[in-house]
């Protein structure tokens, strides 16, 4: 079933990559989208069927941010829904118990756009308000769990900003927890993509994004729920994350796919074509990349006369012909990689 998963996925790229390159020369009157890569990014190699739409995008691996490809990834732009991979991880690494029970503020009646419709005077688990915040994008579900967790939608923009930093985002501003546009309320593809990798780390996140569909509790009967990521019901290696749309900021999706050990993470901000495109970027990178064993825990590890064995394996994402771009170094403290002049990896010898 995978070979011929694959094998469609691949027939359907020649339309895609026509669909993309008809779009991106009615933009741009046909100029190479390539030629607008960050230029402080001379790792990232421009690819002519990377070419998107999107006004900004990006795309890393998971687990080590390597960035594989980026389209304006640092411009701040709106990113509607998809502020809610942010909501929910915070909401997670901020409550003692999925299965606390969350009496529904008035105050979470009624909000404008997206909704489970929650009532007055209900009451549902955290973990059945984050399957109706990333499932159906509720936004009354993301202020009942801002309300529950820090008393206000103020306060808690505060703990999404402190998580977002400890994720590595540094250019991203966030004032509420749904989305709506609101002045200030901002991102770059790459601080969304370090976010959504950082909740990509937590099993609770994985599950809940890459729920299919779900019946959470209602005040009469359950609620049936079906995700908004048609991707996860078309393709088999997808497993997450987010839609987004307002009218500002337009189409937005965060996409997670795996295989081979390998997960890729594509971001893209104003995007009107955002699943195919995000499917065909994904694809992409992992056709182009493979995790890369530098350190194995069952192998001596030599620099010179120093010979140690570490505790973990290490992966890293690289193409073909890179292997030899890796140096070990090793100290009384510490193994460390690097990989074409930067370092990627430090593991203490120490065990702390």
């Amino acid at each position: 079933m995978k070979v011929r998963a694959r094998t469609v996925r691949r027939a359907k790229k020649v339309f895609i990559a026509a669909t993309v390159f008809v779009v991106a020369c009615l933009m741009i009157l046909g100029a190479v989208y390539g030629t607008a890569m960050s230029a402080n990014q001379p790792k990232v190699k421009v690819r002519a069927h990377a070419l998107t739409s999107a006004k900004a995008m990006i795309t890393l691996e998971a687990s080590t941010g390597r960035v594989l490809c980026e389209h304006n990834a640092d411009q701040q732009l709106p990113m509607a829904s998809t502020t809610k991979i942010l909501t929910a991880i915070t909401a997670i690494e901020n409550t003692d118990s999925l299965d606390t029970l969350v009496k529904i503020s008035d105050k979470a009646i009624g909000i404008e756009g997206t909704s489970i419709y929650l009532q007055k005077g209900e009451a549902m688990t955290v973990r059945d308000l984050l399957l109706g915040l990333m499932l159906r994008s509720g936004n009354d579900c993301s202020v009942a769990l801002a309300i529950h967790i820090s008393g206000s939608i103020e306060a808690f923009a505060d703990l999404m900003n402190e998580t977002a930093r400890k994720a590595g985002a540094t250019n991203s501003n966030f004032m509420n927890p749904h989305g709506l546009d609101e002045t200030g309320h901002l991102t770059t593809a790459r601080d969304l993509g370090l976010i959504s990798a950082y909740a990509m780390r937590n099993e609770t996140f994985r599950e809940i994004v890459a729920t299919k569909e779900a019946r959470i509790s209602g005040p009469d009967h359950p609620r049936p729920i079906q995700n908004k990521n048609r991707l996860l019901r078309s393709n088999p290696d997808i497993v997450g994350i987010k839609t987004g749309f307002t009218s500002k900021a337009g189409r937005c999706f965060v996409g997670a796919m795996h295989e081979n050990s390998m997960t890729v993470i594509c971001v893209v901000l104003n995007c009107g074509p955002m699943f195919p495109e995000s499917e065909h970027l994904m694809e992409s990178a992992l056709e182009e990349f493979y995790m890369f064993k530098v350190l194995d825990r069952e192998q001596v590890q030599v620099d010179g006369e120093k010979q140690v064995m570490v505790a973990n394996d290490f992966f890293y994402p690289i193409r073909s012909g890179e292997e030899s771009l890796f140096k070990i170094t090793i100290t009384d403290e510490h193994v460390t990689v690097n990989f074409d002049g930067s370092e990627v990896h430090r593991e203490s010898l120490s065990g702390d």
